[in-house]
């Protein structure tokens, strides 16, 4: 786990993945945005919520959320994330590999904010992240519904 302090105009994100290939690429495609970002990773589900459980943890702009990790999955960091009063309105998008409806309307219904599919190429993640990152959050989910919550770029 790699934690930074942050400037007040930096954005500050985070991602909890279990495969260091998909954290890495994340990295690059984040660093070429050329947005002023921090990147906090966590290797799965119990170094992220060993982080989050601890009361001067500092919260992102946004949490990239893995949802198929070994040992504690994205769907139960995400119930137990939505469980504590102070993450209940941290900006969660689910970040996987699945585009199964089940999967989809899970992470909906236990409160994420987007979900996103990985994209297999670095210009189409660059995009992702980009657009995620502009994203004005309380303006977006006042429309949430499962057409709006699943990212297609």
């Amino acid at each position: 786990m790699m934690v930074e302090k942050y400037e007040r105009d930096v954005m500050n994100v985070m991602l909890a993945d279990d495969d260091a290939d998909d954290r890495m690429f994340f990295e690059e495609a984040l660093l070429a945005t050329n947005m002023k970002n921090v990147l906090t990773t966590f290797k799965d589900g119990m170094e992220l919520m060993d982080y989050f459980g601890q009361p001067e943890s500092d919260l992102p702009h946004i949490l990239f959320l893995d949802l198929n990790m070994p040992g504690k999955s994205g769907i139960q960091c995400l119930e137990e994330l939505r469980a504590i009063p102070r993450l209940r309105e941290m900006t969660i998008a689910i970040y996987s590999t699945s585009k199964a409806d089940r999967d989809i309307e899970d992470t909906l219904s236990k409160g994420a904010n987007i979900y996103i599919q990985k994209p297999s190429n670095f210009d189409k993640l660059k995009s992702v992240i980009n657009h995620v990152l502009k994203t004005n959050w309380q303006f977006h989910l006042s429309g949430l519904n499962k057409e709006t919550f699943f990212l297609n770029i």
